[in-house]
């Protein structure tokens, strides 16, 4: 039962991060080369006419974390609690920057709605891969000082950074230079999906450039990934082992390579659902062969004193996760009713369709 709803949540996460990774990575492009008006209104609706169905796979992910997994929900939520009120903030201003940008017509309430969508949209996704860093680096669970735990073994709460800003003390901060390097790591990903985003679904002018500016990224993005593998064994000798182990686990892996590959031949693909495609795979493939290296636990532990969470010692009762499996199959159906009606709603190129008036 653990092991399902394992695999239920990181589905659900990675749907998440595909879905309103693209939103992410509209506003990051949005931000740095959308000049006219014109590429602003269109590539500002790629992304609001579709954020608040794409985020409702964010709260799904978080009531089924709260009722599988509550140990974990509760160490997590009170753990990271800083990050977690600066990502909410960025949250608002996100949405607020999209929903209040074509309320008026003026040239500088509109420039502030801008910054406001493409600034957040930046931020969250490095925020984003900050907390995938801090999953995969472990926290110093327990609080523990001088080989004694301060609090419970599954408590912990880290300051925003720390004075080395170093993940290899006893006591790291949320944001290090390890963290630091997967957030950089996040915001190219998703700057590669917003721009395939971008050209599957509006004519904008800037469409033919985009590929160009994806195939940079993309470059940044394999020496990225390349220097990341380095360092994380530094962070953490033991991250490979899930998949020297179980070989079968390479295939997740193999799907981020394919994407990171394909993106390669950016512009001699034909059709953009296929560069889309691509993009998807290297987020989907990102996600899972971090989950896969950690498995079966869910937040390593820096320390001797105190063990790993993992998905079977912060599970709900038998009980609960089956009560839980109910509810939870009501929800999802009810999430994929909403998700599938939306996309029908928007299908194709939303250049003309009305949002912001």
């Amino acid at each position: 039962m653990e092991l399902f709803w394992y695999i239920a949540i990181g589905i659900v996460l990675t749907v998440f991060f595909v879905l309103d990774g693209y939103d992410f990575g509209a506003g990051i492009i949005h931000l740095f080369f959308a000049k006219t008006e014109k590429d602003k209104e269109v590539i500002t609706k790629s992304a609001g006419l579709f954020w608040d169905s794409n985020e409702v796979w964010l709260v799904a992910a978080g009531g089924m974390l709260f009722m599988a997994f509550p140990t974990f929900y509760a160490s997590v939520f009170s753990g990271f609690y800083l990050p977690l009120i600066i990502v909410l903030w960025l949250i608002i201003f996100r949405a607020i920057g999209l929903e209040f940008r074509g309320q008026f017509k003026y040239d500088m309430w509109k420039a502030i709605w801008d910054k406001s969508f493409g600034l957040s949209s930046l931020l969250l996704a490095l925020f984003f891969g900050i907390a995938l860093g801090n999953i995969v680096r472990g926290v110093n669970l327990g609080s523990v000082e001088n080989g004694v735990s301060v609090h419970e073994e599954h408590y912990f709460f880290l300051p925003l950074w720390n004075s080395s800003f170093s993940p290899l003390t006893d006591h790291p901060g949320v944001i290090d230079w390890f963290t630091i390097i997967i957030g950089v790591i996040a915001v190219v990903t998703l700057a590669i999906h917003g721009a395939n985003w971008i050209i599957l679904k509006t004519n904008s002018s800037i469409n033919l450039k985009l590929k160009g500016v994806i195939f940079k990224l993309n470059i940044v993005l394999a020496v990225l990934t390349v220097f990341s593998l380095y360092v994380w064994q530094l962070v953490n000798p033991t991250s490979l082992d899930n998949f020297i182990h179980k070989p079968y686990l390479m295939v997740f892996p193999i799907i981020y390579l394919i994407g990171v590959i394909g993106l390669f031949f950016i512009k001699k693909i034909k059709k953009d659902s296929h560069a889309f495609m691509l993009s998807t795979l290297i987020i989907v493939g990102g996600i899972t062969s971090s989950l896969a290296s950690l498995f079966p636990v869910i937040l390593p532990s820096i320390n001797n004193v105190n063990g790993h969470l993992t998905i079977y010692n912060t599970s709900a009762s038998t009980y609960g996760l089956s009560v839980a499996m109910i509810w939870g199959i009501i929800g999802f159906s009810l999430l994929l009713v909403y998700f599938i009606v939306q996309k029908i709603l928007t299908a194709g190129k939303i250049d003309h369709m009305d949002y912001g008036h």
